[in-house]
This record gives structure tokens, sequence and C-alpha cells, in this order.
């Protein structure tokens, strides 16, 4: 393999989403740095930082029947019972909710949690409070899929947090997605929540390192028998 060859694969493509930004970040740093010279490598540095937050790495999905993926990088930062928002019309049992926040350091790249048909796209404006925050699922800005394979649902909720001002969504009701598959992006810093059918259970813990498309939330082939909805354990 020649060194064009190991520089070119090292490199990690841009998502097309980030184009502008790098844009904008390489014109004012060239604009400042024509005047400051000091300003001109401070410029490039953020300019790099903006072409590292828009990374889109390929990733290689499990396909196994029933798997639920994480569809984002970044930490586990709840694992328990909550009611899904009601725009899902899930129902307003608690379900297994996972939350996983993204910092501005993680790839914001949102992928399918589960293969399968979008029955719904609902957004709601909100606040902007630290995704990091439990509350912020109900009160801040987010827009929410359901997504059903074989009678399954499963809600995954892309939540806008204390930077984040800009959710984006590629896809439609009535739009098939396979697993692993982008749907969606935010920028910068932020939140996923995905809801699981009753009896879901977790194969992940709280602060676990997540990434999406590759790591695994949860085995729908393996639930507990006669499970229903989730009830709060003291």
């Amino acid at each position: 393999m020649s060194l064009v060859d190991s520089v070119t694969k090292a490199l990690v493509p841009i998502h097309r989403e980030g184009w502008p930004f790098v844009a904008i970040a390489v014109v004012a740093t060239l604009v400042t740095g024509y005047f400051v010279d000091a300003l001109f490598w401070i410029g490039l540095i953020f300019t790099g930082w903006v072409c590292y937050f828009f990374r889109d790495p390929p990733r290689v999905t499990p396909v196994t029947e029933g798997l639920v993926i994480s569809p984002a990088d970044g930490v586990v930062s709840h694992v328990g019972p909550a009611r899904p928002p009601q725009e899902l019309e899930l129902g307003s049992e608690p379900v297994l909710r996972i939350s996983i926040f993204m910092n501005v350091f993680n790839c914001h790249v949102n992928r399918a949690p589960m293969g399968g048909k979008i029955t719904r796209v609902a957004y709601r404006a909100g606040k902007f409070l630290n995704a990091e925050l439990d509350k912020a699922s109900e009160h801040n800005e987010r827009n929410g899929l359901v997504i059903e394979q074989g009678g399954t649902k499963i809600g995954v909720v892309q939540i806008a947090g204390l930077v984040a001002r800009r959710i984006v969504c590629f896809v439609r009701e009535g739009e098939d997605l396979s697993v692993g598959e982008r749907f969606g992006l935010i920028r910068f810093g932020s939140r996923l929540d995905v809801y699981f059918p009753g009896g879901a259970e977790p194969k992940v813990a709280l602060g676990q390192t997540m990434i999406a498309g590759e790591t695994v939330l949860a085995d729908l082939k393996n639930t507990g028998e006669g499970a229903g909805p989730l009830t709060r354990v003291s």
C-alpha cells in the first residue's frame, strides 16, 4: 500500500451538513489572519475542530435480528423507566429509556437503532437546557421518530442541548430505514433518547461509552417472559 493510500484511508469523511461551516471557518481564518498573524493560527485550529466535529466515519453494524443499536456516539446518561413523549403516541406507561449524551467532541451523525418503517416523525419546540439533565427529555426542543418492524415499535428522540441549537432530520414518515443508516444530525452537543417496548432489558450500563451504529443497546429477542411496562424500583 502506497503512502497516499495510507493517508487517504486514515482521513475521515466530513458529512455534507458540515461543509458550509468548514467554508465559513476557512474564510474567517484567512480574513482575520490577513490582519493579525496570531489569529490565523487560532482560526486554523478552529477550522480543524469544525472538520473534526462534522466527521462521518464508516461503521460496521451488527445485523442480527432483534438487536437495537446505539443511534449516537457518546456516554449513557440514563438507563431506566420513563414515559415516552406524548407526540410519539407510544402510550403513557413507563418503558425502558436509554439516554446517550453527546459532547462537542463526539461524532454527531445519528444512525437508526433498528431497521423498519418510520411511522411517525414529530418535532416539538422547547428550551435549551443542559442535555445531561433528566428534565431535558421533557422541556428541551426535540425531534422524535417511531420505527416499526414486524409490529415492534421503538422511539428515538433527538434532543437539543445548551449549545446545540439545530436538529437536522434527513427522513420522513413512511420511509424505510436500515439498522445503522444515517437519519439525522444535531449541532453542537446534545442527546438522544431511545424508548423500548415493554419487557426490553438493557445491555449497557450508566456511564458506558457508545459507538453509533455498532454498540448493542438491547436484544428484543431476549426479553423477560410476560414482562409488561417497567415500573420504578426504589
